[in-house]
Parts: structure tokens; C-alpha cells; sequence
């Protein structure tokens, strides 16, 4: 990986950079960095990306809640048992849908869901937030490996000049 040491700052200084604002807003710092992921996992670039995964992840979001909430009215598991087939099936069939197609980010987000017990206030901000730190990376990025490639012409240039 010829860019790895611009991959590595960005990542390093947005991560802490994410794990300050969490902590001063109160957010679940781990959340973000699974929308972060999301973003970086699923096939889009740019800001096609950081929709397609805002709309899976929110998407296994709505379908653990449902889950959760269905359950909650009987006290069979049974029917908890159904819900998350049939839950499980609608993820996998959603993705028919152009922006829905990154099935992973909709069981990323259902995972979240049922690790946070449905706690969808908490959940939310930071999986937005972290789909636009992955973004925020790949722009970081791109821009690192920009001026890497503008300070090695410039030094190409300059040694040739001095010969």
C-alpha cells in the first residue's frame, strides 16, 4: 500500500479527533466508528457513500427496533424468534433497492440496535456522525497523498535543475 502513511495520519488524527467530540457530547464513541466503517466497507465513493451507509445502517436500525418492539408484546420468545427472520429476510431483500444494497451496513446497524437494547436516541448521532468522519477521512486522505505527489515533483524538479 504505496499510501499508507497518509492513510494512517488521517485515520489517526480524525479518530481522536471523534473520540474528543463523543466524549464532550455525551456520544457512543464506538458507534461512530462502526458508521465509519460502514462508510469505508460499502462500494460508493464520496458522498454517494456516506448515504448508502446512513441508509442501511439506519435501515438495521428500524428493523431492530421492530424487532425489539414486536417481541416486547408477547412473552413467548418465539415470536422475538420470528421477528428477527422475518426482520433478517426484509434486510436482505431491501437490498433490491440501489440504496439499500450494502447488506452489511443494514446488520451493522441492527447489531448496534440490539448491543444498545434499542436505545435509538443514542444510537443515531453517532452512526450519522461516523459516516461522515469516514468520509472526512477519505477526504484527508486524498488530500495527503496530494501534496505527498506535489512536494515529490517539486523535489524531482529541483534536482534536476541542480544538475
Amino acid at each position: 500500500m504505496e499510501n499508507r502513511w497518509q492513510v494512517a495520519i488521517s485515520a489517526g488524527l480524525l479518530a481522536a479527533i471523534w473520540c474528543g467530540i463523543a466524549d464532550t457530547f455525551h456520544l457512543v464513541t464506538w458507534i461512530g466508528f462502526l458508521g465509519c466503517s460502514t462508510f469505508f466497507a460499502q462500494p460508493k465513493a464520496g458522498f454517494q457513500g456516506v448515504m448508502m451507509a446512513w441508509c442501511t445502517n439506519l435501515s438495521g436500525v428500524f428493523w431492530a427496533w421492530l424487532i425489539i418492539s414486536g417481541s416486547s408484546f408477547f412473552v413467548s420468545p418465539v415470536m422475538g424468534y420470528l421477528f428477527t427472520g422475518i426482520a433478517t429476510s426484509a434486510m436482505c431483500l431491501q437490498a433490491s433497492y440501489q440504496k439499500l444494497s450494502f447488506i452489511p451496513g443494514a446488520f451493522i446497524g441492527c447489531c448496534i440496535t440490539f448491543a444498545m437494547a434499542g436505545d435509538v436516541v443514542n444510537i443515531v448521532p453517532p452512526l450519522v456522525l461516523g459516516a461522515l468522519l469516514g468520509f472526512c477521512m477519505s477526504l484527508l486522505t486524498a488530500q495527503l497523498i496530494s501534496l505527498r505527489q506535489k512536494w515529490s515533483a517539486a523535489t524531482r524538479s529541483e534536482i534536476a535543475s541542480a544538475d
